[in-house]
């Protein structure tokens, strides 16, 4: 069972918002909802939408405590009102703020939608692991013929869409979107009208969420009946549309860096080269530390059994979405350094890969043996780090590095930790040159998209220049292997 949020935004629907918010009724027939939660934002209304909504407060619903409620007390509701009107946009942001169930999903309080889809909806989350599914209009349910050229602007703008995302949706301009709380809140969004749906429509799509569409029944109304978008909104949405296309601002700022480690994973090719540089190192049985956004998780698999872990809950929810169709695949929460977090090893794992994990923490090597614990009798530890202290800079605080590693630093961590280093190489020679005039000659504290996006350009060739030592490296790649009380030491290669 689940829980949902309906946030209701309403603007001068005086005549129409009594009955669309009776429909939601509906939602407590429903044995797959747990709790229903009703926010209604009016947005300074200036018809007697205020007085209509404070009559269905009196006559529809009961006090509970503090809590009004309805059907018997599995509907709980919230009423809130702008001192002054901020659109769409703005009064779906506010009642987000108030949503604490499992899934949110917007609800608008005209009569072209019916709550009863939302059951339907509902499912798809429960069935298929879905985070977002969105009700397409266009999609095979019953619908009123109606505003032909206004259908056509909606699947341009759905087109278009589709186009920036490669996500294949054929109604993006739906009302019912439905996502799951969590990540919802995650998304920093900042349309305060119509806008917001190609914004969370991008934005979810680039955040790699798993979305799904369900046909629901639709019931068009004209501009005489009191529809409030028109032309002028098209043309915002196809800005909206070129503005948040062009922009990978999809976290909320947070202290994991959530943001800043988003924009380097828009290099595809640049991870692509970590890969494979990391592939061959690894057996078949996988624990990865600090996955992120499963960049080079869905590099590395398949495998006998793949493991990937993190501390960042939105990166784990992402994590999570890869799993249906992956049976190898599992996924949980691992601070590195808290050795009760780390899974049952159930015989352990041949390679433990951690890849620019180790710089952030305290102590790294009580981090390293807990990585040396969990690996199989013969088993090695794969690990990327940043090399050069001379490099240390804004992008280092920004990123949370406690340390960067020289050749001899990294081999004595090891030692201490109980490993002995058989292979250690350099990687990306060319990255020296941006970190040092990011970091340190300008003191950015962030890389700028272009140059994300000149990285990935120029990564086949920074993959040539790699083989040419006229530069020092910006990482060093190792693999530790275990080393038994009486083994003799053995140079790193």
């Amino acid at each position: 069972m689940t829980s949902l949020s309906v946030l209701v935004p309403v603007y001068n629907e005086q005549f129409l918002v009594s009955e669309s918010l009776a429909r939601l009724e509906v939602l407590a027939t429903s044995p797959l909802l747990s709790a229903i939660q009703v926010v209604v934002v009016d947005d300074c209304s200036s018809d007697e939408t205020p007085v209509v909504l404070q009559r269905y407060r009196e006559e529809r619903l009961t006090r509970d405590g503090e809590r009004l409620v309805s059907a018997g007390g599995k509907i709980e509701w919230l009423f809130l009102r702008h001192e002054r009107n901020g659109g769409k946009g703005q009064a779906v942001q506010t009642a987000l703020a108030h949503a604490r169930c499992e899934i949110t999903v917007i609800h608008d309080a005209d009569l072209e939608y019916h709550p009863r889809d939302l059951l339907r909806i509902v499912r798809v989350f429960e069935e298929e692991g879905a985070e977002a599914v969105f009700g397409s209009r266009f999609a095979g349910e019953v619908r009123r013929a109606l505003m032909f050229r206004h259908e056509l602007g909606n699947r341009l703008l759905t087109f278009l869409t589709n186009l920036v995302t490669n996500v294949n949706l054929t109604d993006m301009e739906t009302c019912y979107k439905a996502v799951r709380t969590s990540l919802l809140k995650s998304i920093p969004l900042v349309s305060r009208d119509f806008r917001m749906e190609p914004e969370l429509t991008i934005k979810l799509a680039k955040r790699g969420a798993r979305i799904f569409e369900v046909p629901i029944s639709y019931s068009g109304r004209t501009y005489q009946e009191g529809k409030k978008i028109n032309w002028r909104d098209g043309v915002k949405a196809l800005g909206a549309i070129l503005r948040f296309g062009a922009s990978d601002h999809v976290y909320r700022e947070d202290e994991f860096g959530s943001h800043t480690l988003a924009r380097l994973a828009r290099a595809p090719r640049f991870n692509d080269w970590i890969a494979d540089e990391v592939r061959p190192l690894c057996g078949r049985t996988v624990l990865e530390i600090g996955s992120g956004t499963g960049s080079l998780t869905t590099r590395l698999i398949p495998r006998h059994r793949y493991l990937a872990t993190d501390i960042n809950p939105q990166y784990l929810e992402r994590l999570r979405t890869l799993r249906p169709d992956r049976p190898y695949l599992e996924t949980c929460l691992t601070d590195v350094t808290r050795p009760e977090t780390f899974p049952p090893a159930e015989g352990g794992f041949d390679t433990v890969v951690c890849i620019n994990v180790i710089e952030h923490v305290e102590d790294d090597r009580g981090a390293l043996r807990n990585l040396r614990a969990m690996l199989t009798s013969g088993g090695r530890a794969v690990i990327l780090v940043p090399r050069g202290p001379r490099l240390m800079g804004t992008l280092d605080e920004v990123l949370g590095h406690k340390r960067r590693y020289t050749r001899d630093s990294l081999t004595a961590a090891a030692r201490d930790a109980g490993f002995r280093v058989v292979l250690m190489r350099p990687l990306n020679r060319i990255g020296t040159l941006a970190w040092w005039l990011n970091g340190k000659v300008l003191r950015r504290r962030t890389f700028g998209l272009l140059q994300i996006h000149l990285l990935n350009l120029l990564t086949p060739l920074f993959r040539l220049v790699d083989r040419i030592p006229f530069l020092p490296p910006l990482s060093l790649l190792a693999v530790l292997e275990p080393v038994p009380a009486d083994a003799p030491e053995r140079p790193a290669t």
